[in-house]
């Protein structure tokens, strides 16, 4: 299909969604947790909690696997992409989602390996490397949009109209006066130390510095209508501060002001843009069970019936560090975080009814990286790269349903979003995701030949039959194997296809576009030059 062809299909496809009202778009980017973690991949292996006895992360006990009916219920009346690539760690991967290009562009190589800024001083904010960000595209379409959860950057230069941040900006080793769920930097003898501000007591095993974003968490809420500046901290009214406590969850107040904001805009009949970046899926310190070193705090308790989700009110009591849960909670583990982020889909698909909305929304899940332990941070294979994506649009008319044994990527979301919006890109702006509109809607049968991922100095590459990891090994990927992650390594390429060998060629030469870390790791001086900013009135 020739370029001309691919332009008036996009432009048919922008046409027809736009002929109705413009849909409203949700991303629910979930943290650190791999493709194989939801049922629905079909993995035989997933991810145990660290302290339930054996060795290694590894697990086919059903017991500590997700139960995700909602999840695979939309992945199969959707549909859900077989291998989709992030970068292996966070930062990098937000960078590739929120600007739709790779680390060559927008310097962020890595959680603590960023490109200085052209100026030579600090690393370059997104929206000064990448200014068609995915706010940018957003507000562009036409959209009143949100942004809660997860930040991990400089917010300010995104257009978002409002957002709930958990925790919030600025907080991070200091006292803020909401709550004193914080693990913080002390002097002690000359040399630092990590304290827990609420047993006010060092910690005796290693962890880092933290505001809790799970219970009794640092939130911060901007451009709320009832705010008297851009930026408060919540609980910031009678009836909140009367509510806030040990019982109170980060996931469920960034939801509940989503729901607020939906609310809103649909008595508008306004469209919007939700980007939920959840930390469901990350570990953090347990405020609960202090001495324990557990690595994913427990969630509300909640019981699925067969048609729909009740959630059990916590009941915990005590201060410093001395806590009772009266088992209304949860143990710890990742299964029971994905469990409550199936909850948290479930509540957003009966939002959708409530507010008649549920055919004109396009939901989107997907996540950063990998599971920690397991695969993120690590180049190795596709285990820091493998991560979720279920695309569930009613509106669209899919062509698509179930799984699709496509290649996709993270930074195909920017310019898929861009293409629903009827934003146009400038040709001369270089972006590295590619729609899956068209993928999705008509009877094209691959999305991607390759796909990309990175971790600093270190690129995964694959295409459908062979998988370059960082580690400098080649992998045969022409089949799937159990645990989604086994594949064999080539030692002999007189042993593979030629189709192989051909295929292992074209990646070759597509690396050198992208692996610019050590030729062109920071800005360059005075930046890519100016680029026609995006009229967002």
């Amino acid at each position: 299909m020739n370029k001309l062809i691919k332009l008036v299909l996009v432009l048919l496809i922008a046409i027809s969604v736009n002929a109705q009202k413009k849909p409203n778009i949700v991303v629910l980017f979930a943290d650190d947790i791999s493709a194989r973690e939801l049922p629905v991949y079909g993995s035989t292996v997933w991810s145990r909690p660290i302290k339930s006895g054996g060795k290694g992360i590894n697990t086919s006990n059903e017991k500590h696997r997700a139960f995700t009916p909602v999840l695979s219920k939309i992945a199969e009346e959707g549909c859900f992409i077989g291998t989709t690539f992030a970068a292996t760690i966070c930062g990098p991967s937000r960078a590739m989602m929120m600007t739709g290009r790779y680390a060559h562009l927008h310097k962020w190589w890595h959680n603590k390996d960023k490109g200085k800024a052209p100026n030579g001083k600090g690393s370059w904010d997104l929206f000064e490397s990448s200014p068609y960000t995915i706010a940018h595209i957003a507000k562009k379409g036409g959209y009143a949009s949100y942004w809660a959860g997860k930040t991990q950057m400089n917010i300010e230069g995104f257009p978002f109209d409002e957002g709930c941040f958990t925790p919030g900006e600025g907080s991070y080793n200091k006292a803020i006066h909401t709550t004193d769920f914080r693990l913080e930097t002390r002097k002690v003898d000359g040399k630092k130390k990590i304290f827990n501000a609420d047993t006010n007591k060092p910690l005796e095993f290693k962890s880092y510095v933290q505001s809790g974003w799970y219970w009794k968490p640092h939130v911060q809420l901007m451009n709320h209508p009832d705010n008297k500046e851009q930026f408060e901290w919540w609980p910031n009214d009678k009836k909140s501060k009367k509510e806030f406590g040990l019982n109170t969850y980060g996931p469920d107040v960034e939801l509940d002001y989503v729901f607020e904001f939906m609310e809103r805009k649909s008595k508008k009949d306004e469209p919007f843009f939700i980007y939920h970046t959840s930390h469901l899926g990350h570990d953090a310190f347990d405020f609960f069970h202090p001495e324990s070193n557990n690595k994913w705090p427990g969630t509300p308790k909640i019981n699925w019936d067969g048609k729909k989700y009740t959630r059990q009110e916590p009941n915990i009591t005590g201060d410093n560090g001395v806590y009772d849960t009266h088992n209304s909670i949860t143990e710890q583990g990742i299964h029971h975080h994905v469990n409550y982020l199936d909850y948290q889909v479930w509540q957003y698909m009966n939002k959708f009814k409530e507010l008649g909305i549920e055919d004109n929304t396009i939901f989107i899940f997907c996540a950063d990286n990998a599971t920690s332990g397991y695969g993120k941070s690590i180049p190795v294979s596709q285990r820091g790269t493998h991560v979720p994506l279920i695309i569930y649009a009613p509106v669209l008319k899919m062509t698509k349903q179930g799984k699709q044994d496509v290649l996709a990527n993270i930074s195909d979301i920017l310019p898929t979003i861009a293409d629903i919006g009827g934003v146009k890109i400038p040709d001369s702006y270089e972006i590295n995701g590619k729609s899956l509109l068209p993928f999705l809607t008509t009877n094209q049968k691959q999305h991607r030949e390759w796909i990309y991922g990175y971790h600093m100095d270190k690129t995964i590459i694959r295409g459908n039959l062979v998988l370059k990891g960082g580690n400098g090994k080649w992998y045969d990927v022409s089949k799937t194997p159990d645990d989604l992650i086994s594949f064999p390594v080539i030692t002999d390429w007189s042993k593979v296809s030629q189709a192989h060998r051909n295929e292992r060629d074209q990646l070759n030469k597509i690396l050198p576009n992208y692996d610019l870390h050590a030729t062109q790791h920071d800005a360059p001086k005075g930046g890519y030059g100016k680029v026609a900013p995006l009229k967002l009135k």
